[in-house]
């Protein structure tokens, strides 16, 4: 068969036609005209009570629990329950979670928004002052938390929220999950009287997803029950875009076969909640967490549960197949490899391949402003576009605007601004960033792209990334890929370097593989030999550790820009 049998546009045409599963109408929304697309669940309440259907089907599988669908819904029932009757929460009221990916993180988030309640995931990872800046910006009533996470709070001071502890004991003004909820063995038999319906409507506030910080203060991204569901929707867009290029049937709707995902991501990530617990929940898909990332045991769990799919990082599915080279792992069960939320070399796709040879490697775009998904690329668009992060979902517009506020010709970078029914409303309790970040409908996304004739995009830097070198724009992105392709390059990050006469230079931070042996001279002759003469880093710092990572697996490149500064100026003098 020659591939594609469809061009993109006639895959898009077929996707989107009347009864297809994407079809979509002008609907209005916050005052905005937008496509929605038809067939899409009303709010998350109906998913939540619609996902009794999977029954003992589990949904999380944490360790050695495994926690039912329907278990999950008694559980998450008598959690609403217990804020409304002991807390007196209602509507649009603030509900936070702290915690690692325990089932109970679910259960108390799916609790919340059964009731109406906004959810405010917070990173688990944040200082106790930032938990306790959140937790007062966003006006919780309750915070539910594990034992780290409450020690964390605790030595901030006091907080305005009441305190539920999960897996730890009570302290003095705190409660205990389990009080309220009963022990984990029980949840199956709790009462499976539905709560109160919230009368709730597509555009009202149901979460509250704080970014990841990289550049300043965390903001509160205010996502509706539209936004979410829009994202859900899209989450199916990558196999049916492959199918439809592949001239084959278009699936009617998610499949009913078990899927089982491992999930290493937070779920206090859009990735983790919107586009992997959410849509599970829906699907009828199992999900296996991890206390924390272990290769060694991810491939454990990979054989024995036999794993479907993977949602990753960059940096973790580099790991994955770093192992995978030795072999004796059975990963034959892997048919997709998902990675999103950072930047990705090339390389990776092929890596991936290679690694998994039943699978199909997927890479998602998006940001926690557009709710997870602005753009995928998978399957054979993945392997023929390796560099791209794809097309954008049906639903979105974009733009690609140059320093004069046009549009840039096809093919010519800019920054890449997005407009659509995934589009938070906005940050909350900051309107001054929300009216510098969106405009007319439109999400700046302070991303530098550009876009082919076909519609594939091209991430090339972030906007307050790039540096100038003596008056040349040079992409931090294009050089860590060309660094990550030398095989003694486990991670690279680039930044300007202050430079008298130039202004700036490029400056490289490196995280050398186990063994490797390359030095300065030899990733610059790497870089000499691939790219313009302007952009071979100047200063290359090597580093005995992995570099810093955010929650979400983004580099701290401000954080990792400084203490290279700070090195090269003691040697200086």
């Amino acid at each position: 068969m020659t591939w594609p049998a469809r061009s993109m546009t006639d895959s898009l045409a077929l996707l989107t036609a009347p009864g297809a599963p994407f079809e979509m109408t002008e609907i209005e929304a916050l005052g905005r005209r937008v496509r929605s697309y038809v067939r899409m669940p009303a709010d998350l309440r109906g998913v939540f009570d619609a996902s009794r259907a999977f029954g003992d089907r589990d949904l999380l599988v944490f360790e050695d629990e495994r926690l039912s669908f329907e278990a999950h819904w008694r559980a998450a029932n008598a959690f609403g329950r217990a804020l409304a009757d002991r807390f007196a929460v209602g509507k649009g009221d603030r509900v936070a979670v702290a915690m690692r990916n325990y089932p109970e993180w679910s259960i108390c988030a799916w609790g919340a928004l059964a009731i109406g309640a906004v959810l405010v995931p917070l990173n688990a990872w944040e200082s106790s002052e930032t938990l306790a800046l959140l937790l007062d910006d966003c006006g919780a009533k309750v915070a539910v938390v594990d034992g780290e996470r409450l020690l964390q709070v605790q030595k901030a001071g006091s907080v305005a929220a009441a305190l539920v502890v999960s897996r730890a004991e009570a302290t003095a003004g705190t409660v205990t999950l389990e009080s309220l909820i009963g022990p984990a063995a029980h949840y199956a038999t709790l009462p499976d009287t539905p709560l109160t319906d919230p009368a709730l409507a597509p555009d009202d506030l149901a979460t509250i997803f704080y970014t990841s910080g990289t550049t300043g203060r965390p903001k509160g991204a205010a996502g509706t029950h539209r936004n979410i569901l829009t994202n859900y929707v899209n989450t199916g867009f990558r196999a049916a875009r492959a199918a439809a290029r592949r001239g084959g049937p278009i699936p009617a709707g998610p499949s009913s076969a078990l899927r089982r995902l491992l999930l290493p991501m937070p779920f206090f990530h859009v990735t983790g909640f919107h586009s992997t617990l959410m849509p599970a929940l829906a699907n009828g898909a199992t999900i296996h967490c991890m206390y924390k990332w272990d290769v060694a045991k991810a491939l454990d769990i990979i054989a024995r549960e036999r794993i479907n799919g993977l949602n990753l990082v960059p940096t973790l599915a580099w790991q994955l197949s770093d192992a995978l080279v030795t072999g004796g792992h059975d990963v034959s069960s892997i048919d997709l490899v998902g990675y999103g939320g950072a930047a990705a070399a090339p390389e990776l796709a092929q890596r991936m391949r290679d690694a998994f040879p039943n699978a199909h490697a997927g890479q998602g775009y998006g940001a926690t402003e557009t709710s997870s998904l602005v753009a995928a690329n998978s399957h054979e668009d993945m392997m023929a576009h390796p560099g791209s992060v794809g097309t954008v979902v049906p639903c979105c517009d974009l733009r690609i605007v140059d320093a004069d506020g046009d549009d840039a010709p096809i093919g010519a970078p800019g920054e890449l601004w997005v407009r659509g029914p995934n589009i938070v409303t906005g940050y909350w309790n900051m309107p001054e960033a929300t009216a510098e970040s969106f405009a007319d409908g439109w999400y700046r996304t302070g991303d530098i792209a550009r876009i082919d004739e076909e519609g594939f995009i091209t991430i090339l830097d972030r906007l307050k990334d790039m540096l100038i070198r003596g008056g040349e724009n040079i992409y931090c992105v294009e050089i860590e890929d060309c660094l990550a392709s030398h095989a003694d390059v486990a991670e690279a990050a680039v930044f300007g370097v202050p430079e008298r006469v130039l202004g700036e230079v490029v400056g490289a931070a490196i995280f050398l593989r186990d063994g490797a042996t390359a030095d300065a001279q030899a990733l610059a002759d790497h870089v000499r030999a691939r790219l313009a003469a302007h952009k071979v880093p100047v200063v290359i710092d090597f580093h005995d550790q992995p570099l810093p990572r955010n929650a979400a697996g983004k580099l701290l490149k401000r954080e990792i820009r400084a203490a290279v500064l700070a090195r090269v100026k003691e040697r200086e003098g």
